[in-house]
């Protein structure tokens, strides 16, 4: 049970970023003993928040204390020393070294003359991996073992190092089922002890679980901070999602028929270790299909396997009868697939090439003839779709990172569109553009479902997914939870499936 007494504070902090605002005016407390959840979707601040508690970023408004006390961390390692310990998604460690020197680098025992008491290090570090509820060969590298055991030796070092609190990123991503239980039976031990501890986590039957208060955070804002009991799941999807609705009952499997066309795109038991769980789904001629699911459901990642930007352990892509056998993003679009990237900047524009360089990229090999590229008929093209998308630019040759947003991400549609695909996948594409071009986008991508276009539109924003789809397929943990077809393809039943246990 938590206490009342206040471990550390976060009043009024402010992080500023280049063009963004991470955090405003965001005020968080963690109490003796509890394990507090800080939750909302992608963007919403919950990075930064623990980076500035673990002193990897500094505020730049708001006050930090411990124990009452004002504290301005310069680094990590001065967090540290105040008690406070961060596992962050990734993981602090040196994989070529054994786990035993993981677990004690730069605290490794010593013997009289300074050296290192390797006997010593390899019991105790035996002894508390064993606490964890692991028996391995504390010697071998860290880098033998999968994923979950690292993750594991990461959260054991915070623990060892002596710290009061212990702030959790993602701590499970990568775990196995009874590893999960294994870090969250260890954990409710250290709250037992009085550790405090701050756990970051998408999966809500975990912060169910685990966790004794939550706080939600959108868009940088602080939306609510209280107890979990009470809070019904629901109630913190709405919260998490900006969309407060409520309902009389759970949303039902789509009754609409299927059109009657053969589907153009099937895809079938996509499966990705630790990431996807078999998901199938198929997208018809003129079809406008939405993924949505809380952060961490496999939403990108479905569209990303489809596209061969990421490996399968099983699974099979069929584009108009034929199956993809190289999965490669090469072999995706000469099948007629074409994905635009959630993250445009760092997935999708080359900011110091021009508009015209950024939408030839992808139909280059169509424009060229013995590798060389007709100049006249890439003109054209560039001509037409900066017509058809009204991308605002001084001139084709103006480098793309000079535009705005929505115009960065229209010049993204046009390379896909100069490729003319059978199936075109959007993730968040109207996500941080202004009202008035996604509007635009939104209406583009009904204008593409009547020229017989087959689009699969991944979002977080409800509403457009309501107004867009003629069908939606709810993704949660990395397998589908539900579909919505025809008329019962609305807001709240898509909330009442994301909610769903």
């Amino acid at each position: 049970m938590a206490g009342s007494s206040t471990v550390i504070e976060a009043a009024g902090v402010v992080r500023d970023f280049p063009g963004t605002r991470a955090l405003d005016h965001v005020s968080f407390t963690l109490r003796q003993g509890e394990v507090h959840a800080v939750v909302g979707e992608n963007g919403a601040g919950k990075s930064t928040l623990i980076k500035v508690l673990c002193g990897i970023d500094r505020p730049d408004a708001g006050v930090l204390r411990l124990h009452g006390v004002p504290v301005r961390f310069s680094s990590p390692r001065d967090a540290e020393r105040a008690g406070i310990g961060g596992v962050h998604q990734e993981a602090n460690l040196v994989p070529q070294m054994s786990v035993a020197r993981n677990l004690f680098l730069g605290r490794e025992p010593r013997r009289r003359l300074g050296l290192i008491n390797i006997a010593e290090m390899h019991t105790r570090a035996s002894d508390i991996m064993a606490d964890c509820g692991l028996r391995i060969d504390v010697r071998r590298p860290l880098e033998s073992f999968d994923a979950g055991i690292q993750q594991l030796v990461a959260v054991a070092r915070a623990v060892t190092i002596g710290t009061s609190v212990i702030v959790l990123d993602e701590p499970t991503a990568g775990l196995h089922d009874d590893q999960v239980d294994q870090l969250l039976t260890r954990l409710d031990a250290l709250r037992a002890q009085g550790r405090s501890i701050v756990y970051v986590s998408h999966r809500l039957a975990e912060i169910e679980r685990i966790c004794d208060r939550a706080t939600v955070l959108r868009d940088g804002r602080l939306v609510h901070t209280g107890p979990l009991a009470g809070l019904d799941r629901m109630r913190l999807v709405s919260l998490m999602l900006g969309r407060r609705v409520t309902l009389a009952a759970p949303a039902p499997e789509g009754v609409a028929p299927e059109p009657a066309d053969p589907p153009i795109l099937q895809a079938t038991g996509l499966t990705r270790r630790h990431v996807l769980g078999g998901v199938s789904i198929n997208l018809r001629p003129g079809e406008v299909v939405g993924l949505s699911g809380l952060l961490g459901a496999g939403r990108s990642e479905t569209a990303m396997a489809i596209a061969g930007a990421i490996p399968l352990d099983a699974g099979q892509v069929t584009v108009s009868g034929t199956r993809l056998r190289r999965r490669s993003i090469a072999g995706a679009v000469r099948a007629g697939v074409g994905l635009l990237p959630q993250n445009r900047a760092a997935e999708g524009i080359i900011a110091s090439l021009s508009v015209r360089d950024n939408i030839a990229l992808a139909a280059l090999p169509r424009l060229s003839r013995a590798g060389i590229v007709s100049e006249a008929r890439l003109d054209r093209i560039v001509e037409t779709f900066t017509r058809r998308l009204r991308i605002k630019a001084t001139s084709p040759h103006q480098p793309v990172g000079e535009l705005s947003g929505g115009n960065q991400q229209k010049v993204l549609l046009a390379r896909w569109l100069a490729t003319h695909p059978r199936v075109l996948m959007l993730d968040e594409p109207t996500r941080g553009i202004d009202i008035g071009t996604k509007s635009e986008v939104q209406a583009l991508i009904d204008d593409l479902a009547v020229d017989g276009l087959a689009v699969m539109l991944i979002s977080s924003d409800l509403e457009e997914l309501a107004g867009s789809c003629d069908r939606v397929l709810v993704l949660r943990d990395g397998t589908v939870a539900g579909q919505l077809t025809g008329p019962s393809v609305t807001e709240k039943n898509i909330l009442a499936l994301l909610a769903a246990s």
